[in-house]
């Protein structure tokens, strides 16, 4: 049965800080509704109503676009391992870019991960946990270093330029807040 709070206890904080995999969920007035999956070191929760991430270079930069327009966003956690469990964290989120005076000191919770673009602060507003029965139990083998890998071999004017190809709007054509002279940091 689904369970609504307010914060997040210290139980479901050591929950979030266990997971390898969360997912990131946002949605414009119109268009597409994007479901993100996020991995490696990139989540920290900052307090019972605040957690922020880390996002960096990928094949698109929907999260961005939608966010501008509309900041509501939810953040999803399955527990793979252990006893199900399902929990979601509803709120408003605001984007930090590298050119934004915060950028320093978000970015510092984080490893330096090549490509960094973007950290998100989200500020919830509802914590629901479920059941989770139905999600099946697997084994965490290892992160995946590819996108790592692939954004160490660039240049940051390479990064840069792949991102004023592919990062500076949405796949339903809205922009997406990306500076034109970003640098991402490597």
């Amino acid at each position: 049965m689904a369970k609504q709070m307010p914060a997040l206890s210290d139980h479901l904080r050591a929950f979030i800080e266990a997971q390898h995999l969360y997912f990131v969920g946002t949605a414009a007035p119109d268009g597409r509704v994007n479901v993100s999956p996020k991995g490696m070191d990139s989540l920290r929760v900052l307090g019972p109503n605040r957690v922020a991430w880390l996002n960096v270079t990928g094949s698109g930069n929907e999260t961005a676009a939608h966010v501008l327009q509309v900041p509501r966003m939810t953040l999803m956690f399955c527990a793979l391992e252990g006893p199900p469990l399902i929990l979601r964290l509803y709120g408003t989120a605001r984007m930090i870019q590298p050119v934004d005076a915060e950028w320093a000191e978000h970015a510092a919770l984080f490893p330096p991960l090549p490509g960094a673009r973007q950290v998100y602060v989200l500020d919830v507003d509802v914590v629901q946990t479920s059941c989770g029965m139905a999600v099946p139990l697997m084994d965490h083998v290892a992160d995946r270093e590819d996108l790592n890998d692939w954004a160490a071999r660039k240049t940051p004017a390479e990064l840069g330029a792949y991102q004023q190809q592919k990062n500076v709007r949405s796949i339903d054509g809205f922009p997406t807040g990306l500076p034109a002279d970003a640098s991402p940091s490597s």
